[in-house]
């Protein structure tokens, strides 16, 4: 697609500090063009027999293609980590971070919490990254699997620390609204690392405070 004038504000926001932001994926920078994402959308709802003339439906395919762009477009950050003075070994834990994505096979949100836990090793993480790392992960065409390990890998990765947890709930519009149809059902997905993976009691510590055993 081509290059627009979203992607350079998005570049221009961004920072250096301790941790640059990259993600595993090639297409990471990805480029949109926001007047070809409505063309596209005023035409998928003409082919779906949508009155587009309608007062109601006029201004339709600009607010439908403005909110996929919102959704698919992560917020610029930097990631904060400081040193890790005190020693802290214990357990550092964020629960129910909000996660909305679209699942790539229908395009439909997903919804849900993630609980994101490390054990610090040398530097310890700004509590509001956490947040953020799994808001960069989610705003794209998405599985959940595949989601929970991005989070746990990348803080592995760019962190060091002696264990990463990341647990993630969440509700697939894809099952609920269609096809079979399950209200009210969700998905649970883990990923553990280091220590959480191979210590019995600090996997164990992990799950109780995630609350995923209520």
């Amino acid at each position: 697609m081509h290059t627009t004038s979203i992607a350079a504000a998005r570049d221009a926001h961004r920072q250096a500090t301790d941790l640059s932001l990259t993600s595993p994926q090639p297409n990471e920078r990805r480029q949109v063009d926001s007047a070809a994402v409505a063309r596209a959308t005023r035409e998928l709802l003409i082919a779906l027999g949508a009155d587009l003339d309608s007062e109601g439906m006029r201004e339709t395919p600009r607010r439908m293609a403005a909110a996929y762009l919102e959704l698919l477009t992560p917020d610029p950050f930097s990631m904060t980590t400081f040193p890790n003075d005190e020693g802290y070994d214990e357990l550092v834990l964020a629960r129910g971070i909000p996660v909305r994505s679209v699942c790539e096979h229908h395009l439909l949100p997903v919804v849900g919490v993630a609980h994101v836990g490390y054990l610090p090793g040398e530097r310890i993480l700004g509590l509001s990254k956490l947040a953020r790392i799994v808001e960069h992960f989610a705003c794209r065409p998405q599985v959940q699997e595949r989601l929970t390990k991005q989070v746990a890998d990348w803080l592995s990765d760019q962190l060091d620390p002696k264990g990463v947890g990341v647990v993630i709930e969440a509700e697939h519009s894809c099952m609920t609204l269609r096809g079979v149809q399950a209200a009210g059902s969700s998905t649970v997905t883990s990923t553990l690392l280091g220590a959480l993976r191979e210590d019995a009691r600090s996997r164990q510590e992990f799950f109780a405070l995630t609350g995923v055993y209520r």
